[in-house]
């Protein structure tokens, strides 16, 4: 099997599963409760907490453990909104986000926020000048992609945060699930205020997942309850699901800091084999993330060429796995500017720290082979 799917999730790793089955038998008890059995598996979540704020450099109490990147865009973008709506009800993002941020956005407007979708450019970069301009008195939010999950782009983070310092009543969300772990980003230098991360996209389990919000930043809570998570996430808290998110954070910062070479060089002769093979367009940036190459073989549904590849044991995928059933064309690809039978045939590759060299050599033959296939049918 070469599995080349990992934007849409990855295979978790032995020792993060090892560490949540260890969790689940030793320390079930519930952290609120008074006992010892209690105040250690509070103990061990606050371990946790501890070594996820570590890794990414902030403070624990701005750490707050969520299902995964879905849950976290919503609870920053409807915290954001509910909490701070007296001050204003305008909301920035672009028009290629993630559809947990898209819809969560855009399902506000029926309480009387208004969302302003920023274009952005043939590579889906958008333009920092774009956002100065759209800001207006009563914008309490912007929200923007670190990378992009279908095209890879890297999106000017750390510029888009300079400029939002000079708007201090102004927060700023990234939803940072497809580069953790494999572009680098600096919370504190790019101002960011809050941040959502997920665990199965770094070889950790579904379900699992963070979400920072700056200390001085105040959300109206989605869930009311015990009052856990900082009053953010009430609820009993899955312990098991933290410390193994802890342990996939771990592993992926230590690939990222050795390993990155690597998924670079895998990138690099996917580019140089498909942009000389016929029939086939690259659609993704060349100086985008160095683990996603989208593309397009016009003429050939996505699906047909999936199901081709997956005869021989190769996995690629179609658009965000969250939409990629839905048979239109990809959102991102049009925004792009792209034609639309280059929109409609988008296929994503997406690499992890654990593919070979090998496998991308496989692959190149097996695509190639399946497009010269598909051609002989239609002669």
């Amino acid at each position: 099997m070469i599995y080349l799917d990992n934007s849409a999730t990855t295979i978790p790793d032995p020792s993060v599963i090892e560490s949540f089955q260890k969790t689940t038998e030793k320390f079930f008890a519930n952290p609120s409760s008074i006992h010892q059995l209690g105040g250690a598996t509070e103990k061990l979540l606050h371990a946790a907490k501890q070594q996820a704020a570590s890794l990414l450099q902030v403070e624990p109490n701005e750490i707050i453990f969520t299902s995964g990147g879905t849950e976290g865009n919503n609870i920053a973008i409807k915290g954001i909104a509910l909490e701070h709506q007296n001050r204003g009800k305008h909301i920035i993002t672009t028009a290629t986000e993630h559809p947990s941020v898209d819809e969560a956005c855009h399902s506000l407007e029926s309480l009387g926020f208004e969302v302003t979708v920023l274009p952005v450019d043939e590579e889906g970069r958008v333009h920092v000048n774009d956002v100065k301009e759209a800001i207006r008195n009563d914008t309490i939010l912007v929200s923007v992609m670190h990378v992009n999950n279908e095209l890879g782009t890297i999106q000017p983070i750390e510029e888009i945060g300079k400029l939002l310092s000079n708007y201090p009543k102004l927060y700023f969300h990234v939803d940072a699930v497809q580069s953790l772990g494999k572009v680098p980003l600096d919370i504190q230098r790019s101002r960011i205020d809050l941040c959502s991360f997920s665990g199965h996209k770094i070889h950790g389990l579904k379900g699992t997942g963070i979400l920072y919000v700056n200390k001085q930043t105040s959300l109206f809570p989605l869930f009311h309850g015990g009052g856990q998570e900082n009053g953010l996430r009430s609820g009993t808290e899955n312990v098991a699901g933290a410390v193994s998110m802890g342990r996939a954070l771990r592993l992926i910062k230590e690939k990222q800091q050795n390993e990155t070479s690597h998924l670079q060089l895998m990138h690099d002769f996917l580019w140089e084999k498909l942009e000389n093979m016929d029939g086939v367009q690259i659609n993704s940036p060349k100086n985008g993330a160095p683990h996603i190459l989208n593309l397009s073989v016009p003429r050939i549904k996505p699906e047909v060429m999936i199901h081709m590849l997956g005869k021989k044991g190769i996995y690629i995928s179609t658009k965000s796995a969250c939409s990629s059933k839905e048979k239109d064309e990809s959102k991102v690809l049009a925004a792009c500017g792209l034609p639309r039978e280059i929109a409609v045939s988008g296929l994503r590759i997406s690499l992890s720290y654990n593919n070979t060299q090998e496998e991308m050599e496989r692959f190149v033959v097996s695509l190639e082979e399946a497009i010269h296939e598909f051609k002989e049918v239609l002669r």
